[in-house]
């Protein structure tokens, strides 16, 4: 938590300081566009502004208490006044849940002070379902507040967005996070690599710091990225068929930390002096580098960023992996 604003939320105190004296002043809009890469603690902050609106303490500056009942109920998501909608796995954000979640937030509040709708994910719904938001947002209901999570604006219609507050949520600095997770309990050297790995993304980190099994499934990925790189073709066209059975989601968090380890390589490669991500294999990655010049592993890097860009088209996708896997280096002769 970040002593200075005392919401359940780390970072990102711009955003908090503006929510906050709206509050404090009684000057809130109706509504509310939350943007940031996944991770960044979009959801958390949305839930903490929802508490923030029906917590029961009396001072405004005082709000949220976390201790309150409406509190606790709101931050576990059990509170009458409040209504989340977000998509199923892999799927459009539906128009009829859009809707359902309208129709209640014009109701007048059960108990608190506002009805609030959390719409997740916002950038998962066509423009149609979109658009069935716009009378809502053009006529509020009385004591109504919409909060959109999406990660970019761009994402959005501008018939959305330009009727909304928009709060953008940017990575936390490496020292905050690093910080925070010492403040949970986690031991300096895994601090420091949740940290790096994360990007900025304090979900994320905190998500790894309490699941053993982010970091295992990570170093599973790792260890055949190595793997691939001293297998011959025959290795490299099995490991594609391999890869393409996997879910897209799946694919692409393997894609995204095998990135992280050419990035590094990169870096090492070029001589640079900016710690690599991957903080747990830099004997391997020193090793590795020495091995590779800079403009091989500048293609590797590449064409995993062009498979990944491409990853939700239809695409041949055993075909692509193919071809970026033969564009790595260290291909061992047949």
């Amino acid at each position: 938590m970040d002593a200075g604003h005392d919401w359940p939320v780390i970072g990102h105190g711009h955003a908090v300081r503006r929510l906050r004296q709206g509050l404090q002043h009684g000057r809130l809009h109706h509504a509310w566009l939350i943007t940031g890469a996944e991770g960044l603690g979009r959801a958390t902050l949305a839930l903490s502004f929802a508490m923030a609106l029906n917590c029961q303490a009396e001072a405004p500056e005082g709000r949220p208490c976390q201790a309150c009942s409406a509190c606790r109920r709101i931050q576990s998501g059990n509170h009458p006044d409040l209504l989340q909608v977000q998509p199923e796995d892999g799927a459009a954000l539906r128009i009829d849940a859009i809707r359902d979640a309208l129709r209640n937030l014009a109701l007048k509040p059960w108990e608190g002070r506002r009805r609030v709708a959390i719409f997740h994910d916002f950038e998962r719904a066509q423009p149609r379902a979109q658009d069935a938001l716009l009378k809502t947002l053009e006529e509020p209901a009385p004591g109504a507040v919409l909060i959109l999570v999406a990660t970019s604006v761009r994402a959005l219609l501008p018939t959305i967005s330009s009727r909304c507050q928009q709060l953008a949520l940017r990575p936390l600095p490496f020292d905050e996070l690093h910080g925070a997770l010492l403040q949970r309990g986690a031991p300096e050297e895994r601090a420091t690599l949740l940290a790096r790995l994360s990007g900025g993304r304090v979900g994320w980190a905190l998500r790894a710091l309490e699941d053993a099994a982010m970091l295992e499934q990570r170093a599973e990925a790792l260890d055949t990225l190595e793997g691939c790189l001293d297998s011959d073709r025959a290795g490299r066209f099995a490991l594609a068929e391999k890869l393409a059975r996997r879910s897209r989601p799946e694919l692409r968090l393997i894609l995204e930390q095998w990135q992280s380890l050419w990035r590094d390589l990169l870096l090492l490669a070029r001589g640079s002096q900016v710690p690599p991500v991957n903080s747990d294999r830099g004997e391997a990655l020193s090793r590795r580098a020495r091995d590779l010049q800079a403009d091989e592993v500048r293609v590797a890097l590449v064409a995993t960023r062009q498979l990944l860009a491409n990853l939700r088209s239809n695409m041949q996708l055993r075909l692509a992996l193919e071809v970026m896997l033969l564009d790595y280096p260290g291909l061992q002769d047949d």
